[in-house]
């Protein structure tokens, strides 16, 4: 499904502050696709944004991350959704796509829940490595005594696991399989991969998929964007010694303990997140969304919308409507001054 957005139908949303200096309204229709965990916050920034702006049409396709790089790399689309940042080979494929430097910029910062539909049990508690071995499909039941060490006191059904997981490339997936590698003490062994590698347990398309099957499922587990699986319960995992669940406060703090990861260029910002930290009320799993442009347009219509659209995602204004209707954790206000640089570059040229 495309998420469209023009002014007449969002009169009732937040102002964008004009262009992309905040002067004149900016005109022009442009694409994106790719990251389906940005689903809310995609709706949300493109309401904001065209209230302002009423002759700016933007549309966004919740593709998954894999399509939207690809569509972005092959000029399909103007910009794209990524749970992860891009590799080493799409960057040189960016560079050719741009003619110029790529802008990577992370945008959304979400818990990712790992969510369950058990029959009477509530409040669940996980550790990592326990996590790792449900996912793995090496503990099969749900009253296996590695759960029932994590949640004494609760009575726990002998009920089968089916574990979910995506069925198409995703950085949901690459985010939640980094988590499980760095913080499960080995108990994670596969590579770090935007595709699942375990094979027998439930494949679903897109983050919706992922929360539809836990929901009509029974015994069932899976992981998804923290914003579209509220009807569900939500793990807490262990972090040094207590057990935190999924809050936007809770994820925030990981961004800020992590590292900007060196080599993918001026305008690119991406970061090795500390997904096994032990520090008190944070939570590691997370995933970091970013959005990708080109710092050259071929025209300047393209250009103005892209970075006038940017340039409200990353505002205050756009961090709080993500926070609001997403449940996304806002960005600093130190990491939007780093951003700005590379949004400002955003122009028409080859």
């Amino acid at each position: 499904m495309l998420i469209a957005g023009c002014g007449a139908s969002n009169e009732s949303a937040p102002p964008a502050g004009g262009g992309a200096t905040g002067g004149a309204a900016v005109s022009g229709t442009i694409a994106g696709a790719g990251s389906s965990a940005q689903q809310a916050a995609q709706e949300a920034w493109i309401a904001g944004f065209t209230a302002s702006n009423p002759e700016a049409n933007i549309s966004y396709d919740p593709s998954g991350s894999g399509a939207g790089r690809t569509q972005f790399l092959g000029g399909g689309v103007a910009f794209a959704g990524s749970d992860a940042y891009l590799k080493a080979d799409e960057l040189e494929k960016a560079k050719t796509r741009c003619a110029g430097d790529v802008v990577e910029i992370p945008a959304y910062v979400s818990p990712i829940a790992i969510i369950y539909n058990v029959p009477g049990v509530t409040d669940l508690q996980l550790a990592p490595a326990t996590i790792a071995q449900i996912f793995d499909r090496k503990i099969a039941k749900w009253n296996d005594p590695a759960i029932a060490a994590d949640n004494p006191g609760k009575t726990l059904p002998d009920l089968a696991i089916t574990p979910v997981n995506r069925s198409d490339k995703s950085g949901t997936t690459q985010n939640f399989a980094d988590y499980l590698k760095a913080a499960s003490g080995g108990a994670w062994s596969y590579d770090v991969k935007d595709e699942w590698p375990v094979a027998g347990g439930e494949a679903a398309q897109g983050t919706s998929g992922v929360v539809g099957a836990v929901t009509n499922g029974q015994g069932t587990i899976g992981y998804a964007d923290e914003s579209q699986a509220k009807s569900l319960g939500h793990v807490k995992v262990k972090v040094g010694s207590e057990y935190v669940g999924p809050t936007p406060e809770a994820a925030a703090q990981v961004l800020e303990a992590s590292t900007k990861v060196d080599g993918q260029g001026q305008y690119a910002f991406a970061y090795k997140l500390a997904r096994d930290t032990t520090a008190s009320g944070t939570y590691p799993v997370v995933l970091v969304s970013y959005l990708l442009a080109c710092s050259k347009y071929p025209d300047a219509a393209t250009a103005d919308v892209v970075k006038s659209y940017l340039t409200y995602v990353v505002s205050a204004d756009g961090q709080k409507v993500a926070a609001e209707k997403a449940g996304a954790a806002p960005l600093s206000d130190k990491l939007r001054t780093d951003l700005t640089p590379a949004i400002n570059a955003i122009a028409a040229g080859t």
